[in-house]
């Protein structure tokens, strides 16, 4: 995103992975940009989306769903995916994305908070790997993985995403490479509920690093 990595900053007038779509009317700087990725993501049958996150911690894999014909992320390739998820060269492989976000809009319509129709859409949770699981391959459908490759100032997060570009290059034939092994042991986890922040005095009650492990019972935030 040009304009955010301009201005130092996680996103640019909005997050363009979410809701992300082609448009005839864009009416931002997002949309604008979605009128580009998506052609180009529809025409291609696999993605590697490489990411960088706030927080300290190690670098993750977050996959999509199992094999299904659902009406919220039907998709055919898992086994696929979950190959190339296994050989970016990382072991924490998150998986709910899409369930957790279309939970999360439920509630917000039952309780009355949704702010506008864009956050009122189970699609709400769409980004550039949604999207091409649901349009690549010109519409059949491709498989994609996003790749979190560390904190935005971690000299290493570029040796992830270089050596997880090598490994799926190496895994699709296309460089002459020989293909390394997962990186075992696997953590595996599954996103289980969004809670939003409905008000200023809202707060964590203390400085929390995402996958921190809990204990039953332990006190999160303060509503």
């Amino acid at each position: 995103n040009p304009l955010a990595y301009t201005e130092g900053r996680r996103r640019g007038e909005r997050n363009p992975n979410r809701r992300l779509q082609p448009t005839a009317t864009p009416q931002d700087h997002e949309d604008r940009i979605a009128n580009v990725l998506c052609p180009l993501l529809a025409e291609h049958e696999v993605l590697l989306d490489l990411h960088s996150f706030r927080s300290p911690g190690r670098a993750f894999v977050m996959r999509g769903p199992a094999n299904n014909t659902g009406d919220l992320e039907p998709f055919a390739h898992a086994e696929a995916e979950a190959q190339l998820a296994a050989h970016v060269g990382v072991n924490r492989i998150v998986e709910g994305w899409m369930p957790a976000y279309a939970d999360g809009v439920a509630r917000r319509k039952a309780r009355g908070l949704t702010p506008g129709a864009v956050h009122e859409d189970p699609s709400y949770g769409v980004g550039t790997t949604e999207y091409m699981r649901s349009q690549g391959a010109n519409g059949r459908g491709g498989y994609a993985v996003t790749l979190e490759c560390g904190q935005h100032e971690d000299p290493e997060g570029e040796h992830v995403a270089y050596t997880a570009i090598r490994q799926t290059l190496a895994l699709l034939g296309l460089v002459d490479q020989p293909l390394a092994p997962p990186a075992r042991p696997f953590e595996c986890l599954r996103l289980a509920e969004v809670v939003d922040r409905h008000a200023e005095g809202d707060r964590f009650v203390k400085t929390w690093t995402s996958f921190d492990p809990l204990v039953e019972g332990e006190l999160i935030a303060w509503r």
